[in-house]
């Protein structure tokens, strides 16, 4: 890692957090992390051919209604059929219906002069207003999970940079997060200067300050996505696509690009001239931050990405000082223990090291959660803490990690016992990264941690006997590979940076019959350690 990468960002004599998005781009698909201050943070992977996006705009057909449901099967490609319920009709699923008949039928429907009909009521009937066989406009409101087929939704949105546009609706909203009712009122006045007859806005928190020529250039972009629609509707004579989503490297760039991203970096030309292009309409004065990656190395392990993917993905997760997470999933919920292993402060009493233990761990769960995109219920199991004022510290400090997750979430207050349950809504599979390799020794029947962070590994164990333990005369037995390693090179090798870090001398002896990987502490006594 250069000495650029390791350096906070530092302005107006305030340290910000530096932000990267590293674009990793392969033939079928294309990785995107996004770092902060050099730490993983989110990861998302998406498949070049995905036709089932959060986002795309289908042309469905109804296959079967289930009334003990109040929702029905709804073709659209996918071989599970999706589903509709009742309330994901929307509002106004009369005027939708109304509109895809006028335009099926031939007419030359204009979004101005059309009627809208009255809100459907809440408790009603699907069938009542559908029939199998029929097509209507649908939009993916979940792509396929498991065993699942899309959600889908007949209320259409199309989300831009500052706006989202929603017809058959006259409705325009501010978004919650732009506190001034002097900019709130002021953007709603631009956008009913500018929003044509039956269209409806949500006015984004990225929108404040903004001048009318950029919202006007959005809102238009919006509105012919959805006119778009309307000459496919006509064209269509059976279910399939009509319009679809931005990528997903466009989505997080649309979402998460601000003031405070710093670089993005792509080993892809296409994409890079693609997101250049992109930036330039978006926000012109962004678009140095661009970098193409010419290196010899991968772009992910150039970054120090794929370390961190392969630390942070397995069954458990180390934090410091031993504190680790055991994260299990189950098909109804995720279940997250937190262990302080066997490094505690003892100057601290049994309670400040629970808290101490707490905080660090919730922290790393806001990241995990994000990172992993974990959805549906997550319980957390706290070291039990016995006063409430702690509880509560507990909680405020996992609401305040938490508070850059932009998937919806909630979060409930710690229960005696140390539990917490968080509700995290998701709209797409978890991302699953399987970490574990295979043995060298036993060819494949047995699992080991990385060999990436085997080193790491000794270091922390040498560190706790030689620091924390205040052991002496400790001797390392490796296997011949990993002695010369560690020895190579005299006075600069590893030991000897070991050795000056941590201020105790210790012996590395090669093991010919250890395996590749297998390492053994011994004491003066010549005795193993355990640890």
């Amino acid at each position: 890692m250069t000495e650029e990468q390791k350096e906070p960002v530092e302005q107006a004599g305030e340290v910000t957090v530096q932000r990267d998005l590293i674009i990793n781009a392969h033939a079928s698909e294309v990785d995107i992390a996004l770092l902060e201050d050099n730490v993983l943070v989110e990861l998302h992977k998406e498949k070049t051919n995905n036709q089932f996006a959060v986002g795309d705009v289908y042309l469905g057909r109804v296959k079967k209604l289930l009334p003990g449901l109040n929702a029905a099967f709804v073709e659209v490609g996918y071989h599970k059929e999706a589903f509709l319920h009742y309330l994901d009709l929307g509002l106004q699923g009369r005027s939708v219906l109304k509109y895809r008949n006028q335009v099926v039928s031939g007419q030359n429907v204009s979004m101005n002069d059309f009627v809208l009909e009255p809100d459907l009521e809440k408790n009603g009937k699907i069938a009542d207003y559908l029939t199998v066989g029929e097509l209507l406009p649908v939009q993916i409101a979940k792509e396929p999970i498991s065993t699942k087929g899309p959600r889908i939704s007949a209320e259409i949105s199309f989300a831009g940079r500052y706006l989202v546009l929603v017809p058959f609706s006259n409705r325009i909203s501010v978004s919650q997060k732009i506190r001034s009712n002097e900019e709130r009122n002021r953007l709603r006045r631009l956008i009913q200067s500018i929003r044509p007859n039956n269209y409806g806005v949500i006015i984004r928190t990225i929108a404040e300050g903004k001048k009318v020529a950029d919202l006007d250039a959005d809102l238009r972009s919006l509105i012919e996505k959805w006119e778009h629609c309307t000459i496919e509707m006509k064209r269509m004579k059976d279910f399939g696509r009509m319009v679809s989503e931005m990528d997903q490297t466009a989505v997080m760039l649309r979402d998460l690009l601000n003031e405070s991203f710093n670089r993005i970096i792509t080993n892809d030309e296409k994409l890079y001239e693609d997101i250049r292009s992109y930036l330039q309409t978006i926000a012109p004065q962004k678009a140095e931050i661009v970098q193409l990656h010419k290196g010899k190395d991968p772009i992910f392990d150039h970054y120090n990405v794929t370390k961190q993917i392969k630390g942070f993905f397995g069954k458990i997760v180390t934090i410091r000082n031993g504190v680790y997470l055991v994260i299990e999933h189950t098909e109804a919920m995720h279940v997250i223990d937190v262990n302080s292993g066997h490094r505690l402060n003892s100057e601290n009493t049994p309670e400040e090291n629970a808290l101490e233990v707490n905080i660090e761990a919730a922290k790393e769960i806001a990241r995990q959660l994000r990172l992993r995109d974990m959805g549906g219920i997550i319980i957390v199991d706290f070291i039990d803490l016995r006063e409430s004022k702690n509880r509560k510290k507990l909680f405020d400090a996992l609401v305040d990690a938490m508070k850059n997750d932009r998937a919806k979430h909630t979060i409930l207050p710690a229960t005696k016992f140390g539990l917490i349950q968080i509700t995290r809504h998701r709209v797409r599979p978890e991302t699953e990264i399987q970490v574990q390799e295979k043995c060298p020794v036993c060819s494949g029947t047995g699992k080991i941690r990385p060999a990436m962070l085997f080193v790491d590994e000794i270091e922390n164990n040498l560190k706790y006997l030689l620091v924390d333990q205040n052991e002496s005369h400790i001797t390392l037995q490796v296997h011949p590979f990993i002695y010369s390693y560690l020895c190579i090179d005299g006075l600069f090798s590893i030991r000897r940076k070991w050795i000056k870090k941590y201020g105790k001398s210790f012996k590395v002896q090669a093991m010919p019959e250890f395996h590749a990987l297998q390492y053994n502490f011994l004491n003066a006594n010549g005795e193993d350690i355990k640890l």
